[in-house]
């Protein structure tokens, strides 16, 4: 298997099932990867998991057929990549980048952070001459 370029941790709730998929690899959870695509987990979907009650978070690991080890380092993996996301858009840090989905004749224009969890979101692109 020849290695996939992986998804940007900053872009993580727009990812795609793929993206999951190469990002469950990553982590050594690769074993997951179909199982979650077979659900379609997404980056929305990792992302509306922090706010999981314990009947949905049990109902995800039976579903998907996780050992409770591996439920733990998909939630710490989650915990790092959001808070990557977090620092990045600290006043006076936030440094943009253009997303990796992005072809290179686009530059961001606008990037909206959210009120709730301070994540950004790009909200405009331009093309670049």
């Amino acid at each position: 298997m020849s290695k996939e370029h992986l998804p940007e941790p900053l872009d993580f709730f727009i990812w795609t099932v793929e993206d999951v998929g190469m990002w469950l690899e990553d982590i050594n959870l690769g074993s997951y990867r179909q199982i979650f695509k077979e659900h379609g987990v997404n980056g929305e979907y990792l992302e509306g998991m922090s706010m999981f009650t314990t009947e949905q978070i049990l109902r995800f690991i039976r579903q998907c057929h996780m050992k409770w080890g591996d439920f733990i380092t998909l939630c710490k993996e989650l915990r790092r990549i959001k808070g990557l996301s977090i620092f990045a858009c600290l006043k006076g840090e936030q440094k943009v980048h253009r997303p990796w989905w992005a072809p290179p004749c686009l530059s961001v224009v606008f990037v909206k952070v959210a009120k709730r969890n301070r994540q950004s979101r790009i909200v405009s692109l331009k093309l670049e001459q």
